[in-house]
C-alpha cells in the first residue's frame, strides 16, 4: 500500500507532459495488438485447366475408365501479418502454348499470367516472402521460378526424388531458379509463421514429399489438398491415383488428414476437383 501511495502522488505531482506520453502509450497499446491479430486471408489464382478424354489415369482400380473430365489447376496466395506465402504456381503458359500431351488426350490451358493476377491486389512476384509446393509435378510448379527472390520452404525427400538423374517428376525446368534462391528445406510438418496459422502438413504418397496446408482463417480452418485427392468423389471411395509413388504411405494420408479435417472441423478443399474451385472467390476476392 506505501508503494502505491508513493507512485499515485508521483503521478498527481508529474508535469503535464510526462502524463501526455503516459496517455499515449497506453492509447497505442490496443492499436499493437489489433495489427497482430490481422486476419489471414487466403486468395485463390488462376493456374489453368487440364481436360482429359479419359480419366482412367485417376483411378488405379478402374473407377474413371473411360470417362472424360476436366481438372482445375488453381494456385493460392496465403496474406498474414507477418508476410505472405505461394502455395503451389500453376501451369507455365509455355506449357500450354506447346500442350505437348495433346497427343495422349490431354489439352491443357492458361489464361491470366500469375503477374497479372497478383497486379490486382497490387502485388508482384518480388513481394512474395515465402514460395511452397504440395509436390514437384509440373502443373504445381509452372511458374516458380518468377519467385526467385523468396525463401523457398522445401521438402528435402521431395527434391531429392525429383532431382535424380531419370527425373520422375518431368521437366523442373520451370523449378531451376531454387539454386540460387533462399532455401528452407523441411523434412516434416512446418509452422509457417511460428503461429499455428499456417502449417504445412507432411502427406507422403502421391510423391514422397508430398504435403498439404492447413490454414487458420477467422471464418474457420481450411485445408488445401494438393494431389493427395485430385477430385472429390476420391474421397468415399479412397480411390489412389495411378501414378502414386507408394499406395500405402497414400492411404496412411487419407487417413491422417480425414481424421484431421474431423477434429479441426476444417473446409477440405480438393485443389483439382473444378467444383471446389469454383466454390472459392477469386483474386481479388478472399477468404478470411
Amino acid at each position: 500500500m506505501l508503494v502505491f501511495a508513493t507512485f499515485l502522488r508521483s503521478c498527481i505531482a508529474a508535469p503535464a507532459a510526462v502524463i501526455m506520453s503516459l496517455v499515449l502509450l497506453c492509447s497505442a497499446a490496443p492499436a499493437m495488438g489489433a495489427e497482430q491479430a490481422a486476419p489471414i486471408r487466403l486468395y485463390t489464382l488462376d493456374g489453368g485447366t487440364i481436360e482429359f478424354k479419359d480419366l482412367a489415369s485417376f483411378s488405379d482400380t478402374g473407377d474413371y475408365d473411360g470417362k472424360p473430365g476436366t481438372v482445375a489447376v488453381p494456385c493460392f496466395l496465403i496474406r498474414h501479418p507477418k508476410g505472405t506465402l505461394m502455395w503451389d504456381t500453376g501451369l507455365s503458359a509455355a506449357f500450354a502454348k506447346d500442350d505437348p500431351w495433346k497427343k495422349y488426350g490431354v489439352h491443357a490451358t492458361v489464361g491470366a499470367s500469375i503477374e497479372q493476377q497478383l497486379k490486382q491486389i497490387g502485388l508482384t512476384p518480388a513481394d512474395i516472402t515465402y514460395v511452397a509446393f504440395s509436390h514437384l509435378h509440373m502443373d504445381h510448379i509452372g511458374n516458380a521460378n518468377l519467385f526467385a527472390g523468396s525463401t523457398w520452404i522445401l521438402n528435402k525427400n521431395e527434391v531429392a526424388w525429383a532431382s535424380r538423374a531419370d527425373a520422375p517428376a518431368g521437366d523442373l525446368s520451370t523449378f531451376s531458379a531454387y539454386k540460387g534462391a533462399k532455401t528452407k528445406m523441411i523434412e516434416g510438418d512446418y509452422d509457417v509463421f511460428g503461429d499455428g496459422t499456417v502449417e504445412i502438413l507432411k502427406t507422403p504418397g502421391h510423391t514422397p514429399g508430398h504435403q498439404v496446408l492447413l490454414l487458420r482463417l477467422k471464418s474457420g480452418n481450411v485445408l488445401l489438398s494438393g494431389d493427395l485427392w485430385h477430385l472429390r468423389s476420391d474421397i468415399a471411395g479412397h480411390i489412389v491415383y495411378s501414378g502414386n509413388f507408394d499406395r500405402a504411405q497414400t492411404l496412411a494420408s487419407f487417413d491422417r488428414v480425414e481424421k484431421i479435417l474431423k477434429n479441426r472441423n476444417a473446409r477440405l478443399i480438393v485443389q483439382h476437383d473444378p467444383q471446389d474451385y469454383q466454390g472459392l472467390p477469386k483474386i481479388p476476392a478472399f477468404l478470411e
